[in-house]
């Protein structure tokens, strides 16, 4: 639809584009095996395949947390520098940012993933979880895994906790350039625009920040794997429905595409 459509062709419609396909991956990665054991058609999963699925699962993770402040600052340009805006956010500056998501966390994630599939499995190799998951998988090996624990807290300060606080100070310029909106539709207008973005964000960074640095995280306990089953799941399904259904772009967008069809079929 943003391909298609000339006038969803802005910084913040090509942010969402990356975070729709990151989605896209990220759900694929965990959903078809996992439904494949809720249903009992087989629970084991081999090596290989395990370490691809904890490789990919990261890679993807870490890219969101990064995109997420990204798009967060896009906001922030957008709301409180909305003259100068088109020459901050530039499409060469656009396309850098998403370069560096992209590979902050495929460095990150394969540096993460390495460390743990070096690690001595003895077995029995069961997993107390609903896929290959990091903190689970660790708990299978012989070994002190003392590392990659340390590298999983410092991971989760550079890319949950410091982008989680990027993502409050653009907040709190925001609510402040909304406050000083006198007009009743122009405050509307605004706050709806950054309210479906500060949804997702408390969705996705929630549930990361109880799972990965919570009280007793490597525990695998059931409230771990409820948590990463949304924020797996659930939250890359929402994310579309929060994003396009207060966006009024999107629904012309949408109206136009669907009159296209009607066209075509008729003739």
């Amino acid at each position: 639809l943003i391909c298609l459509d000339c006038h969803l062709h802005s910084p913040t419609y090509f942010f969402l584009c990356h975070l729709s396909t990151m989605d896209i991956c990220y759900a694929s990665n965990n959903v078809p095996h996992m439904l494949r054991n809720l249903l009992g058609q087989g629970r084991t999963i081999s090596f290989a395949g395990c370490g691809a699925q904890i490789h990919l699962y990261l890679i993807f993770a870490l890219t969101e947390r990064v995109l997420l402040a990204v798009m967060s600052y896009d906001r922030y340009a957008a709301i409180c520098h909305p003259l100068p805006y088109a020459l901050i956010m530039n499409r060469r500056l656009c396309l850098t940012l998403a370069t560096v998501s992209w590979a902050l966390g495929f460095l990150f994630g394969t540096l993460q993933a390495s460390l743990a599939l070096h690690l001595p499995f003895c077995g029995p190799c069961e997993a107390d979880h609903f896929f290959c998951e990091i903190l689970a998988v660790l708990k299978l090996a012989c070994t002190a895994a003392t590392a990659n624990k340390v590298l999983i807290f410092a991971v989760c300060m550079c890319f949950l906790l410091f982008p989680f606080s990027l993502i409050l100070i653009s907040s709190l310029h925001i609510l402040a350039t909304i406050l000083r909106i006198r007009s009743a539709p122009g405050w509307h207008k605004t706050f709806s625009t950054c309210g479906s973005h500060l949804t997702v964000v408390g969705l996705f960074y929630g549930n990361a920040i109880f799972t990965f640095m919570g009280p007793g995280s490597g525990n695998s306990s059931g409230r771990e794997k409820v948590l990463s089953l949304f924020y797996s799941l659930v939250s890359p399904s929402l994310n579309p429905v929060l994003y396009s259904r207060r966006n009024k772009q999107v629904k012309e967008a949408l109206l136009k595409l669907q009159r296209r069809k009607r066209v075509f079929h008729s003739v």
